[in-house]
């Protein structure tokens, strides 16, 4: 049975790091939740300010990683506790984004709505090359919102 567990940024960033299947941990963020079985941590999530200036609002935040071990539902666990103290913090609306060929199965189940496609490309550009590292490809952006 999964409970969820106080956890640092540090730690969040190293589960990450270890687990995730194409991004690495983000740099920045506001806090982190994770999961446990009781005897190891199974899964976390780091919500940040959102990528994009658009959405940074002051009202908005993003859920900028989720990595689990393959725990049953720590997932939608994560995104439960995630938007639960997001809106404990006065938050109004929580976004986070999947690859098309993900299916959304634990954002769904989390009471997420997936609200259409967004971004996709590189950020290299010729005045400031870059390596992308991470998926190019357009993605979906899913939300929690207090409306």
């Amino acid at each position: 049975m999964l409970t969820l567990v106080p956890c640092t940024l540090k730690a969040a960033r190293a589960f990450v790091e270890q687990q995730h299947r194409h991004h690495r941990a983000p740099h920045n963020a506001l806090w982190a939740v994770a999961v446990s079985d009781g005897e190891r941590i199974c899964g976390v999530g780091i919500v940040s300010q959102p990528v994009a200036r658009m959405l940074n609002d002051g009202w908005t935040a993003e859920v900028s990683r989720v990595a689990t071990d393959g725990a049953r539902n720590a997932c939608s666990m994560i995104y439960g506790a995630c938007w639960r103290a997001a809106r404990a913090l006065g938050y109004r609306r929580l976004v986070t984004y999947t690859l098309p060929e993900e299916g959304g199965a634990s954002l769904r189940a989390s009471g997420w709505t997936v609200i259409g496609e967004a971004g996709g490309g590189s950020w290299s550009r010729e005045s400031r090359p870059r390596v992308d590292l991470h998926p190019t490809q357009v993605k979906l952006r899913w939300e929690r919102t207090t409306t």
